[in-house]
């Protein structure tokens, strides 16, 4: 099972995946990207994938989310770390080189990190976020959009029949 690590220090930000990260993180993350963004002392933000063993498509949209969001507010690309063969042919085929300024190391000093919290969520919000995170992923370029408009159908039809939960822990962009 993995976690996702975060922290930060002078507006600075650092989100760390370890281990195998799955979408049951997914509201957690959206909830702290929520909270980062609109932090008035927000400088800039990295992401370490160097202890990820595993990235689900689900995290993988929050990271574009991340770099969208952080380019329309704040005119930068994040900084994603990432030293692994494997993993950055699958960023650079996902278009994540176009979003994000890929490093092999993180910065020498790092911010005090602690682990995002499980979010107990309605059901329709985690499917929302989910939905959210894959339409993100199919407008990085052709080949997420090939990949992943059947899912992205399926959801979206999900999303239309099921009924609305009361409250939602976070949704915010």
């Amino acid at each position: 099972m993995g976690q996702i690590l975060a922290g930060q220090h002078d507006g600075v930000y650092l989100l760390r995946f370890e281990g195998d990260v799955r979408l049951t993180l997914c509201a957690a993350v959206d909830q702290f990207l929520y909270e980062m963004l609109k932090d008035p002392g927000f400088r800039s933000v990295a992401v370490d994938l160097t202890h990820a063993t595993g990235i689900d498509s689900t995290s993988f949209g929050l990271m574009a989310k991340l770099s969208l969001r952080a380019q329309e507010h704040f005119q930068f690309k994040p900084t994603l770390i990432c030293n692994e063969p494997d993993m950055l042919r699958l960023l650079r085929s996902m278009g994540f080189d176009d979003v994000f300024e890929i490093v092999p190391r993180p910065p020498s000093s790092e911010a005090d990190l602690g682990p995002l919290p499980q979010l107990d969520v309605p059901e329709d919000t985690l499917r929302a976020q989910v939905l959210e995170a894959h339409q993100i992923l199919m407008g990085l370029n052709d080949g997420n959009r090939v990949a992943f408009r059947d899912l992205v159908a399926a959801l979206e039809a999900d999303c239309a029949e099921a009924p609305p939960a009361s409250g939602r822990a976070s949704g915010q962009s």
